[in-house]
């Protein structure tokens, strides 16, 4: 069975005003789809509310056994000012998982077809 890592930004624990239901939601419904598709996937959500030392949850995370692929979300990509924290999560995944292949997303709902993407390509 495929083992991944998914890490993304809490949606409970973004600051600013924004509905977090509908991203909890499609991240609900991509636990159920890997699950269906034979694929034992980890969540590693972190927040942006100050609670969390980012790349200290990330890193343990990632030494929690092999992955095969690390999902790197869109929440951590997208935002011109998380830039140095993108950065970061991808250099933790380049030193701490270097078999893994790195994934990324489009939007919320497509998270296990990036994961799929990876797998196929090996």
């Amino acid at each position: 069975m495929p083992r991944v890592l998914v890490i993304g930004l809490d949606p409970y624990r973004v600051p600013g005003p924004w509905d977090p239901e509908p991203v909890a939601s499609a991240l609900r419904r991509a636990s159920a789809a890997f699950a269906a598709a034979g694929i034992e996937a980890t969540d590693c959500l972190v927040g942006l509310d100050g609670s969390d030392d980012v790349p200290q949850v990330v890193a343990a995370a990632l030494g929690d056994g092999a992955y095969d692929v690390v999902l790197v979300g869109g929440g951590i990509r997208h935002d011109p000012d998380r830039l140095e924290l993108f950065e970061e999560v991808v250099n933790l995944v380049h030193r701490l998982q270097p078999g893994a292949a790195i994934a990324f997303n489009r939007r919320p709902e497509d998270v296990v077809e990036a994961v799929q993407r990876r797998l196929e390509l090996g």
